[in-house]
């Protein structure tokens, strides 16, 4: 267990701002890594995180003093761009200092910034499509030449033609 004092803590935070996951109202919930196989613990230094925002209801109500870190975070992405709410998040951002800093850095935010960050995602999104688009192509190709296969195999064509004609290997038109 050596290796456990020497792993250094880490978090993975998984923030669901739409819906709900777990059908409970638990607002987080906390994993921690375990191999089932070899029975080795990683003694909670690396833990998943999740967050439900749409549960933040049950907890924005209670003072900033009241409530756990988790919910503090979860109180401030829920309800930061809500009008009627903004004294309590004024309350938290005062009360935890990590949301205060957060807070600082989101509101600091330039307008370069911002557009930087449309862009990249504008391109990110035009990736994505250019490579589901490819995808569908080559799954469209695969099938096709699938067809073909059958048919020329129907036809009792030798496996070495169909596939010099389709493309596809010979243990793929032997599978078909």
């Amino acid at each position: 267990m050596l290796f456990c004092l020497l792993l250094k803590e880490a978090y993975q935070i998984a923030i669901l701002a739409k819906g709900t996951f777990f059908p409970d109202e638990a607002l987080t919930r906390y994993f921690e890594y375990y191999d089932p196989i070899n029975k080795v613990s990683l003694n909670g230094k690396t833990r998943i995180i999740i967050m439900e925002l749409v549960k933040a209801a049950q907890v924005i109500e209670k003072s900033a003093a009241e409530m756990s870190g988790a919910e503090a975070w979860a109180a401030f992405f829920e309800y930061l761009t809500d009008r009627k709410k903004s004294e309590k998040i004024t309350e938290i951002v005062n009360h935890e200092g990590g949301i205060a800093m957060a807070a600082n850095a989101l509101f600091n935010i330039t307008d370069d910034e911002r557009e930087y960050a449309r862009l990249t995602s504008e391109l990110k999104y035009e990736l994505d499509h250019q490579s589901d688009m490819y995808h569908a192509k080559r799954q469209g190709r695969l099938e096709a030449g699938l067809e073909y296969a059958r048919k020329m195999k129907a036809d009792n064509m030798p496996v070495s033609q169909i596939s010099k004609y389709t493309g596809l290997s010979e243990q793929q038109i032997q599978g078909i």
